[in-house]
């Protein structure tokens, strides 16, 4: 009987990339391989970064790994590795399924190695969709959990966003003017844009739903409009309430701790929704659009401002931003998104995709990180930072690539009659070219 010789992760590495490997690989068993001036190293640093990897393929298993030090990329600054979803995407182009002998070998060799243990769940990591749903209880989006999930992305502390997000606070695309524009330029610029996409006038009512820090209600009391903003976080409403007084803009400005579902007043002349609608549910799409028509007047402007996909197709998200970033968040394409504001209250006037502007933004916001590391470190712990560097620096470079988009479509809730009841006929704002 054969004397059965264990492979090396480098071995097992080579026979799973074939093709070879952009990265060079460097493990704990000593092994190595890979070429020697690849622009960055994959180090995995023990078994139990291993075990992650082989136990839960794909992006939770690595995030697994990667939050436990079990796996460690160098070449690239945490708060920014962008590069590395380049080499991502030719590494997975290089893979080839092993044969059944092949899958034998590998197993028996990652056994010997002690890398096919169940390793715990990492504190950082959020319960999936379904064991939140049969522990808590709760519906997917009902008032009490969307509250939990907003919490736990937004509650990190604001001190933590204001390292990257800027003066603006604002986390969401901005509008860059010029392709060299500032990140508080742009983001400036994009409340203009949404300012006047809703046709505003000094006087006006608006509301913002998922306002966040408040900047998009600040714009607009700055325009002479009595702004309403709602949000989740009860850290956002605290800090945008104390904004709005060292402003002086009390009488015009107001964000409140409360789910938008909760607001009583009506006959507004303008809703933003930016932001909002990745955290909706797809399933409750045409309760909330109707929700926000009855809240307008005849005549009255929604523009929604969100991520979506390029086609209409329900694709799963991915576990790693389920589990890590956005528990519950759902995206679909701008498709699904017209077709239920349709239905549901508003004549569809405009839309439009603004993709590249997330991509700089989310540039923006990891070389803003990149500044401010050390803080960042100290505030959070290294482990929530470099999470957010990677989440930040592959939405960027999902945004060029067209994995995702963001579009912004303009709804108009037209009288009895058809009328828009003096919003005008043609396009009323001015955009940004280049």
């Amino acid at each position: 009987m054969a004397t059965f010789t264990p492979m090396t992760v480098a071995d097992i590495v080579d026979t799973l990339f074939p093709s070879g490997t952009p990265f060079k690989w460097e493990a704990f068993d000593g092994s190595s391989t890979g070429p020697a001036d690849a622009k960055h190293t994959v180090r995995v640093n023990s078994p139990e970064g291993l075990s992650y990897i082989v136990t839960h393929p794909g992006d939770v298993g690595l995030a697994r790994a990667w939050v436990t030090d079990g796996l460690a990329v160098e070449g690239a600054h945490l708060a920014h590795p962008y590069d590395v979803f380049d080499d991502m995407r030719t590494l997975y182009g290089n893979y080839k399924r092993p044969n059944p002998r092949e899958i034998v070998r590998i197993a028996r060799s990652l056994r010997s190695m002690g890398a096919l243990q169940i390793q715990p769940i990492p504190e950082a990591e959020q319960a999936s969709w379904l064991e939140r749903t049969i522990r808590q209880g709760l519906a997917p989006h009902s008032k009490e959990r969307d509250a939990q999930v907003i919490s736990s992305h937004y509650d990190v502390g604001n001190d933590f966003y204001e390292l990257f997000l800027g003066k603006s606070m604002a986390y969401t695309c901005a509008y860059y003017p010029t392709p060299d524009a500032t990140l508080d330029e742009a983001q400036e610029n994009k409340f203009r844009l949404v300012f006047e996409k809703m046709h505003l006038k000094p006087g006006d009512k608006h509301l913002d739903v998922g306002c966040g820090w408040g900047s998009m209600v600040r714009y607009a009391a700055r325009q002479g409009v009595k702004s309403l903003g709602v949000t989740l976080s009860r850290e956002q409403a605290e800090w945008a309430q104390a904004k709005i007084k060292e402003e002086g803009l009390e009488e015009l400005a107001e964000v409140r701790f409360l789910d938008y579902r909760d607001v009583t007043e009506t006959d507004f002349d303008g809703i933003s929704s930016i932001g909002l609608l990745e955290h909706i549910g797809v399933d409750n799409y045409a309760s909330y659009f109707q929700f926000l028509a009855d809240k307008l007047r005849p005549g009255g402007v929604m523009v929604n401002h969100c991520i979506t996909y390029p086609d209409n197709h329900k694709t799963p998200q991915g576990d790693f931003i389920n589990r890590y970033i956005f528990p519950d968040g759902e995206l679909t394409g701008s498709g699904t998104i017209i077709h239920e504001m349709q239905d549901h209250g508003f004549e569809v006037f405009h839309e439009e995709n603004i993709r590249f502007d997330y991509m700089r933004t989310l540039h923006d916001w990891c070389e803003n990180l990149k500044a401010n590391w050390d803080e960042a470190v100290a505030l959070v712990g290294e482990n929530t930072a470099k999470l957010w560097g990677m989440y930040m620096a592959g939405s960027e470079w999902g945004f060029e690539h067209d994995v995702v988009e963001l579009h912004q479509v303009i709804g108009i809730k037209l009288d009895e009659n058809g009328s828009r009841a003096g919003t005008p006929e043609r396009r009323w704002w001015n955009d940004s070219v280049f």
